[in-house]
């Protein structure tokens, strides 16, 4: 290992992050901030093994591309410090920076910003801590503010920016109300009349429409989604003025015209949560991550109710329409089978998406059953250019046959579930008790200060504006902390499912002869393809890759109706 106690060169890795889209993509914020860390560096003596950025990510979380670079470079050693321009730049919650700076401690490494206002010593990293905190609480601040005023706005009667207008209305010019889109409106109710009067089911408006070439509301195909979601929304619904007066307040009430009928645009009525998690990459090597969303209803009694125009849909037309669609229960699309590769073991090669099942019956009756990308189902050709269909009584036994390869040898068994155990180590980066005991004192933290500042506002040393940005931020650090110790528990818990199913294939598959593992069923099939943590990409050309501890070596290419495979194990 290169030495790095004075007597060695000094070697600095150079960190920059931007956190939105638009700033990755003007590239302008990357470039300064590398350029002015390329000069510190310059000036204090040390080579620059490598400047990494993180375009388009978030510091709220440690789960960056970017950042996992930096935190591998380190963990090999010879590593003297890690630079960034700012201390926000490495993490935006002061926990995840003392994070970072103990697990690169560990490695004999630093973690420095251009703009630390302390030194090194106990007095020097209080006041970086203090005025984190204050960077933070005027963040939160902020925040509450933004979240009053959208509470206010609504609260007047007014349409909060920032969404797309329900389909078939606009924003106004003023962009704080709705105003009627009369050629999308008259879809809408097209597709209340063709429910509530004609009987039809989703799934036949969904066709009618589509046939006829009507974009959908994101200017795609429609879908049964959509169009269930449409009709159970109150923005459609006409309501008299005295239903309106009962939901909002007496100074919007007195505005509303008593001759007319009003729909209801329903304001915080769920509050949107967008967590980033990291997936295995398809070729095995780092990670992936994706944002997931997550909606949480909020209590009826938040909600807020704003008047917008009449839809102009007769009330009882949309009372028949809603009571079809809540009898309506959607049909399975199984075809009455077990679908071996489904759940995500078969993705598109070209979105990463999960390949969705569909069943074809001919007039003869007889059923073919099909694998394709969701974004096909859907008619969106934007998302995705993978249009192919795959026959699932074609694929699957091409999978199938490159697992029994594998599992009738033992050994390479073994070394490859042993492999995916160890990748599994290296990619949970740092310390699981040290990180659940920095969280867990966080925790107990958050309880003292919401204590405090609760005793200082009822002592009059702290307005009630203070005191709600900083509950707010409180809260905030709750949960980000909350959300980290699952995190870690998730970690610790695939681990220990990893070695539970490396046991258990190991005992009870490996070495078994062909004849006994060809006539395993579709469902053990499944839980083997899980347990060897298996992934297949689907190409639009028809080839199949498979990963996992199987590596990439299966070609399927149809020939005369039937598929030619060539299982080959990775080395």
């Amino acid at each position: 290992m290169t030495s790095t106690n004075g007597h060695g060169p000094k070697r600095a890795i150079l960190y920059a992050r931007v956190s939105t889209e638009e700033q990755a993509r003007s590239g302008f914020s990357l470039a300064q901030q590398i350029e002015a860390l390329r000069d510190y560096a310059a000036s204090e003596g040390y080579d620059v093994l490598e400047e990494v950025q993180d375009p388009g990510q978030s510091g709220a979380s440690l789960e960056r591309p970017g950042m996992d670079r930096v935190r591998d470079l380190v963990a090999g050693g010879g590593i003297s410090v890690v630079l960034a321009q700012d201390r926000d730049r490495f993490a935006r919650e002061p926990a995840y920076h003392y994070l970072l700076r103990k697990e690169f401690e560990e490695h004999g490494c630093k973690i420095r910003a251009l703009n630390d206002r302390g030194d090194e010593s106990p007095e020097g990293e209080l006041t970086d801590g203090i005025l984190d905190q204050l960077a933070k609480f005027e963040r939160a601040k902020i925040t509450e503010r933004t979240r009053r005023g959208k509470l206010q706005k609504a609260r007047s009667g007014k349409v909060v920016g920032g969404h797309t207008a329900n389909y078939g209305f606009r924003m106004n010019a003023a962009r704080d109300g709705y105003a009627v889109d009369q050629p999308k409106m008259a879809v809408v109710r097209r597709i209340f009349q063709m429910i509530g009067e004609e009987g039809l089911a989703l799934t036949a408006v969904t066709k009618i429409l589509n046939k006829e070439g009507e974009p959908g509301p994101a200017g795609g195909r429609w879908n049964t989604y959509a169009i269930r979601r449409m009709v159970l929304e109150d923005v459609y619904k006409p309501h008299a003025p005295e239903e309106i007066a009962e939901l909002v307040s007496p100074e919007v009430a007195a505005r509303l015209d008593r001759g007319r009928r009003y729909g209801i645009w329903w304001f915080n009525r769920e509050r949107w949560r967008r967590t980033k998690v990291a997936e295995r990459s398809p070729t095995g090597e780092g990670s992936v991550y994706r944002w997931r969303v997550v909606s949480v209803p909020r209590p009826r009694d938040e909600w807020v109710a704003v008047p917008v125009p009449d839809s102009g849909i007769p009330r009882e037309m949309v009372d028949a329409a809603r009571h079809i669609v809540s009898n309506n229960k959607p049909c399975s699309s199984n075809g009455d089978r077990f679908w071996e590769l489904s759940g995500g073991v078969l993705r598109c090669s070209e979105c990463g998406r999960r390949m969705r099942t569909s069943v074809t019956r001919k007039k003869d009756g007889k059923r073919y059953f099909y694998y394709s990308c969701a974004s096909r189902r859907e008619g969106n050709l934007s998302s995705c250019p993978n249009r192919k269909t795959h026959r699932a009584e074609r694929i699957e036994p091409a999978v199938w046959s490159l697992v029994v390869a594998l599992l009738t040898d033992s050994e390479r068994l073994r070394v490859g579930l042993d492999e995916l155990i160890n990748r599994e180590r290296r990619e949970s980066r740092g310390d699981p008790d040290r990180e659940v005991k920095v969280w867990l004192e966080k925790l107990v933290e958050v309880d003292r200060m919401r204590a405090g500042y609760q005793e200082l506002a009822a002592k009059g040393l702290m307005t009630i504006e203070e005191l709600g940005a900083r509950l707010e931020e409180l809260k905030a650090t709750r949960a980000t902390a909350s959300d980290a110790l699952e995190a870690i528990r998730g970690r610790v818990e695939r681990l220990e499912r990893l070695e539970q199913d490396r046991d258990a294939l190991m005992e009870f598959y490996a070495g078994a002869v062909p004849e006994e593992l060809e006539r395993l069923g579709p469902e053990e099939r499944r839980r083997v393809y899980g347990m060897l943590r298996l992934e297949v990409s689907a190409s639009p050309d028809g080839r199949l890759e498979v990963y996992g501890i199987v590596g990439d070596g299966l070609r399927a290419k149809p020939e005369d109706g039937h598929a030619v495979c060539e299982p080959t194990l990775a080395p």
